[in-house]
């Protein structure tokens, strides 16, 4: 059985999509850009500030479905260029600090504004 997931604290889907969908014990977030909630726009003018709103967006979901960080075992990371991939990883160290989720980073052209785009899978047992 799945249950969808929206929360009111990360910006509001913007296509046919929910922020997450939760199956079984599985809650698969969907790809978040740096967009405030509040204005739906992206902010954030270089790849940390994008990197720490992407993570509050996640973090919100990942809390509306009582879930947290501690519970991600799964992150894939898709920059605009993989020159911003030393300054991201200062920012997601802060974020998982010890038993590090299996990860994926790669290239991509995102969206006009965004530097970084991020989905995750956790898991509770």
């Amino acid at each position: 059985m799945k249950k969808c997931i929206v929360s009111n604290d990360a910006p509001k889907p913007v296509g046919p999509y929910s922020h997450a969908v939760q199956a079984g014990n599985f809650l698969f977030v969907s790809g978040q850009l740096a967009v405030n909630p509040m204005s739906g726009k992206i902010e954030g003018e270089d790849i940390k500030a994008q990197t720490q709103l992407v993570f509050k967006n996640i973090e919100a979901i990942l809390k509306e479905a009582g879930f947290s960080f501690e519970d991600v075992v799964k992150v894939n990371v898709y920059l605009a260029t993989l020159e911003d991939f030393a300054k991201f990883n200062e920012v997601y160290s802060t974020i998982f600090t010890q038993n590090f989720p299996a990860r994926t980073t790669v290239e991509a052209k995102l969206l006009p504004g965004a530097l970084i785009e991020v989905d995750v899978i956790a898991v509770k047992e």
